[in-house]
């Protein structure tokens, strides 16, 4: 797990290990970065299903409800079977978009 910071965006790309012990492994250093925007990066991880992305549900319901954006970054999936409450988009570039598009929709009071 790799975690860069860029402001106020965190981006943690996994390499090598499972997904469930990358959300572990969030979980446990979430406070860290609590108040940034977060970026999940698994475009290494060739092989992904719909129960992979899902474990993400749980931080990033929590996240967002703190007024932040959680983004995973995966083109090795059918992005039409994600559950709405997950926002998986292809590229880097479309996850700061979104997270540029939500910052714009906290800062009108949506």
């Amino acid at each position: 797990m790799i975690i860069d910071k860029n402001e106020n965006i965190t981006i943690i790309t996994q390499e090598k290990a499972t997904i469930v012990e990358l959300v572990k492994k969030l979980q446990s250093l979430y406070p860290k970065f609590k108040n940034d925007n977060i970026i999940i990066t698994l475009t290494s991880l060739k092989k992904l299903v719909l129960e992979d992305i899902t474990e993400f549900l749980q931080i990033s319901n929590t996240h967002r409800a703190t007024k932040h954006s959680f983004v995973i970054v995966t083109n090795n999936l059918d992005l039409n079977s994600v559950p709405e409450e997950l926002i998986v988009v292809p590229t880097i570039q479309e996850a700061y978009d979104i997270i540029e598009m939500e910052e714009m929709e906290r800062d009108l009071g949506f």
